[in-house]
């Protein structure tokens, strides 16, 4: 299992990091390698989402989403076909114009094969950093 969490200060108001967030429709706009999105349920609590994600090889998975509105998303795994664990939250911390941003994640991979563990590290360390500011990016456009 792979585990990791990042904080960033980023230039953008905390309400507009959030839509993005929340935007999980149009997460392959700006999200690499999302291929696709399907929202299953969705309220202003969270939602059901299935995300199809082109990595190493096609992955498919659906999550359960916490939302605290303008302040926290928080998601458990609820299926995947090469998933056994996908928790994660973000926290957003408003600055004043500025958000204080922290990305956890917790990722176990299904099966063995050699080199599992590196594609999970892979997944949570290279993949957090893009990720965070591919999403600082597109608040920024909102």
């Amino acid at each position: 299992m792979a585990r990791a969490e990042r904080t960033e200060i980023f230039d953008v108001p905390a309400d507009k990091f959030y839509q993005a967030i929340v935007d999980y429709k149009n997460y392959p706009q700006f999200v690499d390698g999302m291929k696709s999105v399907e929202v299953k349920s969705e309220s202003a609590d969270g939602a059901t989402v299935t995300f199809n994600l082109n990595l190493i090889k096609e992955i498919s998975y659906t999550i359960k989403l916490a939302n605290k509105p303008h302040s926290e998303v928080s998601w458990s795994l609820v299926s995947g076909d090469m998933m056994k664990i996908n928790n994660g939250k973000w926290t957003l911390k408003d600055l004043g114009g500025k958000t204080e941003v922290t990305y956890s994640l917790e990722v176990e991979l299904k099966g063995f094969m050699p080199g599992l563990g590196m594609i999970e590290k892979t997944l949570v360390n290279t993949n957090l950093p893009l990720n965070m500011k591919a999403f600082a990016k597109r608040a920024a456009s909102l």
